[in-house]
């Protein structure tokens, strides 16, 4: 959700074709509606969520739908209401609304989601590789927690190096890590069904609906929340269309509904060849290749595959690795935030100390999975934690929209959301709604202990969004802020 806008962009484009220049003199470089929704597209689809929905079947379909109304396009129209008006991304936000506190908040909790974030996407290139190696694997808590110690180290070591080549992985990935699988996935899944297969779980038309048995029913839809976070982050280039009134909608609709078919057809496939009482939530999507490649006699493709998917995973977590990190700690030598310790960068201009001791914490999750009976169960709690830290960001990003409205109309905005109040009021209700069904434990999950289901969940959410920040900002010191951005008043 960080920005970087160019205040130069804020000005309102003339809607024609001619060249159009900045207050600088320089040419101002435009992109069409159908660009932006594909980008927007590339940084939101993954198949990774896609297992944990196929369990339902058929209401897959309302499971996603249900969230990207109610959550995917308010952030998606609020952020480029926010990043069209203040530069600075979501700490500058939420710092003109409620408050420098509040906003370092927010900027905190982008950064402290991915230590809950990281174990679990591992986990997930962990039962992927293993359909590579062996199958027997993907369920085994001590391979599961060495694959996470192991990649997550190797990826801070590349990451502190600076690697140029890293900045292209995302595209790559969507390519090869989730365009082509998953049009090969749905695919194979209609060929299947052609063939007069049964589906492993029923389509028919009462099915649209989950089964309701109280909220552990529905708990698996807090997931989407997370499938769909980042949405707002192409906000960025609102400015950058001739005419955002009108064309900035109609990029995000289009864009809402690629990453609904995204997410949607290859869920149904793998419930079409999948039962769902058979389903890993970390392995589904390999076990749902290994079928249909078994039932077509091509069994060799589900290693290529699993590559395929593996390389994409790792690359999205090369990208992603050091970026909310070098935030944080750009913003704390201004500010003074962190200690000094955690602000230092390395001769590649990596924020090594932070990311170190991020991977401290990340290791001690990951041998969790050691002492895990169930690495499907691990991997949703870690899940959910990740999706509860953030949610935090996104309802201050909420109630700053409207304060920011109010407090200063007459700041010039690129796009300005219709209905604000009614529109992030909805998005604000539905991150509510998430973070309190986070934590009852999912229908899945019946046998395990609830109490080790609330600690866990409860605690991560507790210790990494709320007391350390607050610890943070209770015994932050004028000393720490950095020698370069202290007024004189300051220098000790």
């Amino acid at each position: 959700m960080t920005t970087t806008d160019d205040p130069a962009e804020s000005a309102r484009p003339t809607g024609t074709d001619t060249a159009v220049l900045r207050d600088d003199g320089t040419k101002r470089q435009f992109i069409s509606w159908l660009t932006l929704a594909f980008m927007t597209t590339a940084s939101v689809a993954s198949l990774r969520p896609s297992p944990s929905m196929a369990i339902y079947g058929l209401a897959a379909i309302f499971l996603y739908l249900l969230p990207a109304l109610v959550f995917l396009l308010p952030t998606a129209l609020v952020g480029a209401e926010l990043a069209s008006g203040w530069n600075g991304g979501i700490y500058r936000w939420v710092s003109e609304a409620l408050g420098k506190p509040l906003g370092f908040l927010a900027v905190w909790c982008q950064f402290a989601m991915t230590i809950a974030y990281y174990p679990s996407l591992l986990a997930y290139v962990a039962s992927t590789f293993a359909y590579v190696i062996d199958p027997s694997l993907a369920e085994n808590g001590v391979y599961v927690a060495i694959v996470i110690v192991v990649v997550y180290w190797s990826g801070v070591w590349t990451s502190a190096r600076g690697t140029k080549t890293i900045a292209g992985l995302s595209s790559f990935g969507l390519i090869i890590g989730t365009l082509i699988p998953g049009v090969l996935l749905v695919a194979l899944g209609i060929v299947f069904l052609a063939q007069g297969n049964p589906s492993a779980q029923p389509m028919s038309a009462d099915h649209w609906l989950p089964p309701w048995t109280g909220l552990a029913s529905l708990v698996l839809i807090v997931n989407n929340f997370l499938s769909y976070a980042g949405m707002e982050m192409n906000g960025v280039h609102v400015s950058s269309l001739r005419d955002p009134k009108r064309e900035y909608p109609k990029s995000m609709f289009l864009a809402t509904g690629l990453v609904l078919l995204i997410f949607i057809l290859p869920a149904l496939a793998i419930a079409w060849v999948m039962p769902s009482s058979q389903l890993s939530l970390t392995a589904g999507l390999m076990q749902a290749f290994q079928a249909f490649f078994d039932h077509f006699s091509i069994g060799w493709m589900t290693k290529v595959v699993g590559l395929m998917l593996v390389c994409a995973a790792l690359g999205g977590m090369l990208t992603w690795l050091a970026g909310p990190a070098k935030g944080l700690v750009l913003l704390s030598r201004q500010e003074g935030y962190l200690p000094p310790s955690l602000q230092k960068f390395n001769k590649d201009g990596a924020p090594q100390n932070i990311m170190i001791a991020q991977g401290v914490v990340t290791t001690l999750i990951g041998v969790l999975y050691a002492f895990s009976d169930d690495v499907s169960s691990a991997y949703w709690m870690f899940s959910v934690i990740t999706v509860q830290i953030y949610l935090i960001a996104y309802l201050l990003m909420f109630v700053a929209v409207v304060k920011l409205r109010r407090t200063q109309p007459d700041v010039e905005r690129g796009f300005r959301v219709p209905a604000v109040a009614w529109v992030a009021g909805v998005g604000f209700v539905a991150s509510v709604a998430a973070l309190v069904i986070g934590f009852v434990p999912p229908d899945q999950f019946g046998d395990q202990p609830l109490w080790r289901y609330l600690l866990i969940v409860g605690g991560g959410l507790l210790l990494l969004g709320v007391a350390i920040p607050a610890a943070l900002l209770k015994y932050r010191k004028p000393s720490w802020i950095h020698p370069d951005h202290r007024q004189p008043s300051e220098t000790p």
